[in-house]
């Protein structure tokens, strides 16, 4: 009984209070980019329908967008998640290039060796018809 009032003095509730709400806006721009992100922080559900309430309303969560303004939006989107992308150096560039080329012929060789004994094994089993 004593374990369970150790996270907290409030047994009222079974939930964590540390439970990840994912009911928040998946939006940066919104929440705030300067905020770092926490990785099971300490989100509850009253706490993000309050911040959820008092934002108000933008066009695009009102009113119907169209075909042009979602495509437009897309390559916002897009522009923005390359923004995030950590991009490799050259020196890295090769050596991955060099790792996967390397792989793929070693499994190359694998697949190609096994394809032929089992193809021998095949006309041995059942005879050469010439």
């Amino acid at each position: 009984m004593a374990d369970n009032k150790r996270r907290g003095e409030d047994a009222g509730d079974d939930r964590l209070d540390d439970e990840i709400v994912d009911d928040v806006a998946d939006d940066d721009d919104a929440t705030g980019a300067d905020e770092p992100v926490s990785r099971g922080g300490t989100a509850t559900r009253s706490r993000a329908r309050a911040e959820s309430a008092d934002k108000p309303k933008t066009r695009t969560e009102t009113d119907r967008v169209g075909l042009f303004g979602r495509i437009a939006r897309f390559f916002r989107e897009v522009v923005a998640e390359l923004r995030k992308v950590i991009w490799p150096t050259r020196k890295e560039l090769l050596t991955y290039t060099a790792v996967v080329i390397t792989f793929v012929a070693v499994m190359l060789t694998i697949v190609g060796v096994l394809d032929y004994g089992f193809a021998k094994g095949v006309l041995w089993v059942f005879g050469n018809p010439s």
